[in-house]
Parts: C-alpha cells; structure tokens; sequence
C-alpha cells in the first residue's frame, strides 16, 4: 500500500467527528487530506492497536508522524494553511490543559451530538478522498 502523507483517522460513528470530516473537507482547497475511519482496515495496519479499540481521538498521520487528540486539531488546522496556521498559537496553552478540554468533549460527544448506527459512507465526490 502506498501510504498517503496526510491522513486524518476518525471515529467513523460520532456525529461530532462526522461534522470535523465535514469541516476539514470544506476547508482542504488543495486536497491534501484523505480520511478512514479509526474502524478502518487503514487504521489496522498503521495505528498501534490501542488507537483503533478507544476511538477516544481523532488522529492524524502527518508525513509518518502520529498527532492526537489537541496536537492533532492543531496540526490539522495548521496544514490547512492559510489562517487556519494561526491555530498553532494555541500551542502556548500547555498540552495538560488543551488536551483536559478534548477529553471531556470527547468524553460526552455521543450523548450531546449522538453517534450513527454504522460508519459515514463519503458521497461519490468525496469517495477519492476516504481510503475506507
């Protein structure tokens, strides 16, 4: 498998991820992110398996290195160029304390967004850009 640079594993059954896929697709002018879901076969083969059982974070393989939870929002925005690089400034907060506020939303994502029975199936103009 020819490994893509820039990929952004998700937990393919909550809403509230659902909507970041949305709104990082919307945003990528020049397509440089593909996704899979953390149930993925994708996410098998590259994520320790840790990652692929908790889906507690969203995680993002950037050029062989891996970014969770606020470090991978961060990198996400900042690869989206444009003013979207000025996210990086959230990296003055500490990561304890950026990454205490992305476990309590993660935490309660499903009972305040809810989740889907199955995993989000890409419309046909987005099926280039999901690996599975």
């Amino acid at each position: 498998m020819n490994t893509p640079q820039k990929i952004v594993f998700f937990d393919g059954v909550c809403n509230l991820c659902n909507h970041w896929v949305d709104f990082l697709l919307k945003r990528d002018n020049h397509h440089v992110l593909v996704f899979s879901s953390l149930q993925g076969a994708t996410a098998k083969q590259l994520l320790p398996a840790n990652d692929t059982v908790t889906l507690g974070s969203i995680v993002y393989y950037s050029n062989g290195k891996l970014f969770y939870k606020s470090a991978a929002v961060i990198q996400l925005l900042r690869d989206l160029g444009g003013f979207w690089k000025l996210t990086v400034l959230l990296k003055i907060f500490p990561s304890f304390l950026r990454d205490f506020f992305y476990n309590w939303i993660a935490k309660n994502r499903y009972r305040w967004f809810g989740e889907k029975e199955t995993c989000r199936l890409p419309t046909p103009e987005e099926r280039s850009r999901f690996l599975d």
